[in-house]
């Protein structure tokens, strides 16, 4: 592989690279696969359990025990399970991303290679998670005898949503990460706190009109409304303006965080 170092070439090589490296970045796709899973007894199977249990959780406590509905005639456990899956992969790759450069402390001390692809490859792994967890919405969709229509075809639309908002907030915390190693502690609470401010067990419907557009400055707002108006054949509304306050923060995000991480790429081998 040819390495080019040459004085004000740095930013247009390093997008370069990017492609040059992409052999390291499955490797590192894999290589969070395989420590993600070792040593465990059902695997894989996690991936699955965890969404399935979610969605029992859920059923049980707001939909038999608050009573808690879903829009027209689907099935409170579709609604649940169509905000979990989002959820629970936005929550995984950000907690992946975060602590992704500190885990790969080694590797970025000794080689060179373009360091965003330590964070972007814990992304991927969310995704790899994501869609083995699909098993669980499927398995609902034949249990319930319910068809999503042409809408699911807007699916991967809402899924890069979710990739972009885990990606610009997992680049601004990695980067943190590794100057200030208190964010191990912050994360956390901040996807503990965020699970309780988005609707993964609620229909959006039910916040109030004059709050819901500052509500939907969560970027997961506008990703688990768009999963449910996708997958549940647009009787979950997707509330516009919200959809684009989402998609416009995301933005932000992501080119904010981009910003920062290159900023201080350059210190991570000294700092980590």
């Amino acid at each position: 592989m040819e390495l080019i170092l040459a004085p004000g070439r740095a930013e247009k090589n390093y997008w370069g690279d990017l492609w040059r490296y992409r052999e390291l970045f499955l490797i590192l796709v894999w290589r969070d696969l395989a420590v993600r899973y070792k040593q465990t007894v059902v695997g894989v199977a996690w991936a699955v359990i965890r969404p399935l249990m979610t969605v029992a959780v859920f059923t049980v406590l707001f939909g038999k025990v608050a009573q808690l509905r879903a829009p027209g005639t689907v099935p409170y456990a579709l609604l649940v399970c169509a905000g979990a899956l989002p959820w629970q992969f936005f929550s995984s790759a950000l907690s992946e991303a975060s602590n992704s450069l500190v885990s790969s402390a080694p590797l970025i001390s000794k080689v060179y290679f373009p360091r965003l692809l330590i964070p972007a490859g814990a992304v991927m792994t969310g995704l790899v998670d994501l869609l083995l967890s699909f098993g669980v919405l499927l398995g609902l969709f034949v249990w319930m005898r319910f068809c999503p229509d042409w809408r699911l075809l807007t699916l991967p639309l809402f899924l890069l949503l979710a990739a972009g908002a885990a990606l610009g907030a997992g680049l601004w915390l990695c980067a943190l990460t590794v100057r200030y190693r208190d964010f191990r502690y912050i994360v956390p609470f901040i996807l503990q706190f965020g699970f309780f401010i988005s609707p993964v067990g609620i229909d959006s419907a039910l916040i109030p009109e004059k709050w819901r557009l500052l509500y939907s400055l969560n970027p997961m707002v506008g990703v688990i409304d768009g999963f449910r108006w996708a997958l549940l054949r647009g009787e979950s509304a997707l509330y516009l303006p919200g959809l684009v306050a989402s998609v416009a923060f995301t933005a932000v995000l992501g080119v904010g965080g981009l910003w920062y991480f290159r900023r201080v790429e350059r210190t991570f081998a000294d700092v980590i």
